[in-house]
C-alpha cells in the first residue's frame, strides 16, 4: 500500500509525462507544416503615408554577380496593391539619395520607365491593371485610366524611348511586374554600377494625397548559388 506522499509523487509524475508527449506531439506537427511552407518573395515591403497602396517583392532583378554597368538600365520586380474604392495613380521615379553615405552602395538612375508592350488581362478574380500611357491623354480634357491603358499585345517599335512610369490602379485591384512580363518596368540611365549588394533609391508618388515615399531596392538573389569556376591544376592536385 502506498502511502499519501506516494501517491502524490506518482501523479505528478504521470502528469509531467503526459505533457511531455503532447508538447512533443504539438512540436513535431508544426515542424511537419513549417517544413511544407515555401518561403516568401524576395524584395521590399512598404505601405505609403495613408495606407491606400501598398508596395510588395520591390528588388532590381538579378543578372549576374557582375550586376548592371552604369549609363545602363536595370529591369524591377514590382507589386503594388489599391486598398481603395477608387482608382490611384502613381508615378515612380529615381533620384540621389538625401543624406546617404557615400560608401552604401545607394545608386540611383535618370528616370524610370515602361518598356515593351502592355500585358494581357489575366483571370477577372486577379485581373492585371494596365498601365497608363500620358501619350493618349488629350491635353485639353485628361482621359480616364481605362483609355489611357496601351492597347494589350501592342510593342513597342524598336529603340524606342520607355513610356513614363505612369501606372493606375483600378480600385481594389493591383498591377504586378515581373521577369518575363511585357511592359518592363526599368531604371534607365544608372548614374553608376549596381551590384549584388548594391541598392537603388526609388521614389512613388501618389495621386490620392499620401506623402512621397522613398525605397530602396535591393538587387534580387539568385535562385540557385552561382556557379564556381574550375580550379587551376595546381589547386585540383593540391589535396593528392
Amino acid at each position: 500500500m502506498r502511502s499519501l506522499g506516494t501517491r502524490r509523487v506518482a501523479r505528478t509524475v504521470g502528469a509531467v509525462t503526459v505533457a511531455a508527449v503532447a508538447l512533443t506531439g504539438c512540436s513535431a506537427g508544426q515542424v511537419a507544416e513549417t517544413s511544407l511552407k515555401h518561403p516568401g518573395v524576395y524584395g521590399v515591403n512598404q505601405d505609403n503615408s495613408n495606407g491606400s497602396v501598398l508596395i510588395r517583392g520591390l528588388a532590381v532583378t538579378y543578372n549576374g554577380t557582375e550586376g548592371f554597368k552604369a549609363g545602363g538600365n536595370a529591369p524591377l520586380e514590382l507589386n503594388l496593391y489599391n486598398q481603395t474604392p477608387q482608382p490611384v495613380t502613381v508615378v515612380v521615379s529615381s533620384a540621389p539619395p538625401m543624406n546617404a553615405d557615400p560608401t552604401a552602395g545607394i545608386v540611383y538612375a535618370r528616370a524610370v520607365g515602361l518598356i515593351g508592350g502592355a500585358p494581357a488581362a489575366a483571370a477577372s478574380d486577379l485581373p492585371t491593371v494596365l498601365p497608363a500611357s500620358p501619350a493618349a491623354a488629350s491635353p485639353a480634357a485628361p482621359a480616364s485610366p481605362a483609355a489611357a491603358s496601351p492597347v494589350p499585345g501592342a510593342s513597342a517599335p524598336a529603340g524606342a524611348a520607355p513610356q513614363p512610369a505612369r501606372l493606375t490602379i483600378p480600385p481594389l485591384s493591383f498591377l504586378s511586374f515581373q521577369p518575363g512580363d511585357t511592359p518592363q518596368l526599368q531604371a534607365v540611365g544608372l548614374a553608376s554600377a549596381l551590384k549584388p549588394g548594391n541598392s537603388l533609391n526609388l521614389v512613388f508618388e501618389f495621386s490620392n494625397g499620401a506623402q512621397p515615399l522613398a525605397v530602396k531596392a535591393p538587387v534580387s538573389t539568385p535562385f540557385s548559388p552561382a556557379s564556381r569556376a574550375p580550379a587551376a591544376p595546381a589547386e585540383a592536385h593540391e589535396g593528392e
